[in-house]
């Protein structure tokens, strides 16, 4: 008997996921092909969220979406496990043995067999090797980060109201460092929340006197993808909530105290946040003797096949893919992303069918940034001719559907509309902010 195709997707964010779903509803349902997806978590939550999960203001437990219960309906293999080598020349997936909190061993070392094997393993935030800030700050490179930075900010919050003494200077101080979306959707989070949780009996904070929120950026001005009309306006807001935005202010070290500054200067935060660039991880690099750049992200041609090997796929943020004939590559976006995960399904249906693969080109649909209950400003069609600038409530609609069209994706758009449905029900009966 002539054995399947067998087709591995390693990493289950955006990219990978919405890639496992394409395939197993078309090739898997069919029996043509073996689609197994790989993630080192059980469960997957949209990334441009996990703002909302730090702040509290998402409950993850209410959007996150299990791999085993996602295979079952759409026709793939889930595995719990994370990779941490290739064997080429084999043709498999190396990985490590899965380790429970009691340090026992629950799953070991394994590999799997591929024809076609699609690394979207996404990426993490990038330190530069800057002196404390690995020791110091906190990540939102996944939901259990998220969650911990959550909890961090209950417990500070618990402290300061229980204490019975008044709250000491800057106890109360938060930092974020990289003025991108993620940095400037958490300060506007942060701002809201805080506020929130003074008004659900923590009253003896008072958070216009108490909490200072600082945002810190190395360039010129905040959200510099986005025009500079729409990033000055962003800035006004955050100044008129009450963020202290630093601009042109390069971190050279984080210490206990705070944040120092190139010209010397201390930002001092009880609470410090890292959100200034990303890189791929680390056990990309150079992996098998597969091209990769200066921040891990494995090298793909227009066809997302890494430049050695045609077996070989990336998507995502872990892929280096080319925008332009001047050097550039694709921003990682979640819109490039989705737009990736569609080419690279029809694609490899077509290698199936031993038809050439098919080149990804990136449509620009624009940069949005939501600012909580506050605003939301960004551009659409991004630098095509005709674009627009948005602010207010049709940039937030647009915002909230790009979310959608990743449910949709997954679930199909019945169900998708059947969830914000039921999110809607929800508000009424759950606190605005998660208080445990």
């Amino acid at each position: 008997m002539e054995q399947k195709h067998q087709i591995v997707i390693v990493g289950g964010g955006a990219a990978g996921l919405e890639l496992a779903t394409a395939l197993g509803n078309q090739l898997g349902k069919k029996g043509l092909a073996d689609v197994i997806l790989i993630d080192s978590s059980r469960t997957h939550i949209w990334k441009p969220l996990l703002h909302e999960v730090a702040a509290g203001t998402l409950d993850s437990s209410e959007d996150e979406l299990e791999y085993l219960a996602q295979a079952r309906w759409s026709h793939f293999r889930y595995r719990l496990g994370r990779m941490v080598g290739l064997d080429r020349e084999k043709q498999e997936v190396c990985l490590a043995a899965t380790i429970n909190e009691e340090g026992n061993q629950i799953i070991p070392e394994r590999r799997f067999r591929y024809d076609t094997l699609v690394l979207a393993v996404g990426s993490l935030s990038n330190d530069f090797g800057i002196q404390g800030v690995k020791e110091h700050c906190l990540f939102l490179d996944s939901t259990a980060q998220a969650e911990r930075f959550q909890q961090k900010l209950l417990n500070c919050m618990l402290k300061a109201h229980t204490q019975g003494k008044p709250i000491e200077e800057g106890q109360l101080d938060l930092a974020i460092v990289g003025a991108g979306a993620t940095g400037v959707e958490m300060a506007a989070q942060l701002h809201h929340v805080t506020r929130l949780m003074s008004a659900y009996g923590l009253d003896t904070i008072d958070p216009a006197k108490d909490i200072k929120l600082h945002l810190i950026e190395a360039g010129p001005r905040i959200l510099p993808a986005l025009p500079p009309r729409l990033s000055l306006a962003a800035e006004r807001e955050l100044r008129k909530l009450g963020v202290t935005v630093h601009n042109n202010q390069r971190v050279v070290e984080v210490n206990e105290q705070g944040i120092v500054t190139a010209g010397g200067g201390m930002i001092p935060a009880t609470l410090k946040v890292w959100a200034a660039g990303i890189k791929a991880p680390e056990f990309l690099k150079d992996i098998a003797g597969l091209e990769t750049n200066r921040i891990n992200q494995l090298v793909v041609k227009r066809t997302l096949q890494t430049t050695r090997d045609e077996n070989i796929f990336a998507i995502g943020d872990c892929a280096a893919c080319p925008l332009d004939d001047q050097g550039n590559n694709v921003p990682p976006r979640a819109q490039a992303a989705h737009q990736q995960a569609s080419t690279l399904a029809k694609t490899i249906i077509r290698r199936l069918k031993g038809r050439a693969p098919l080149e990804y080109t990136y449509r620009d649909y624009g940069s949005l940034v939501a600012m909580g209950r506050y605003s939301t400003v960004g551009s659409l069609m991004g630098g095509l001719a005709g674009s627009m600038m948005v602010s207010g409530f049709i940039a937030r609609f647009v915002y909230l559907s790009l979310y959608k069209m990743h449910q949709a994706a997954l679930y199909g758009w019945p169900r998708a509309i059947l969830i914000s449905f039921l999110h809607i029900l929800r508000k009424g009966i759950d606190p605005q902010v998660k208080l445990h």
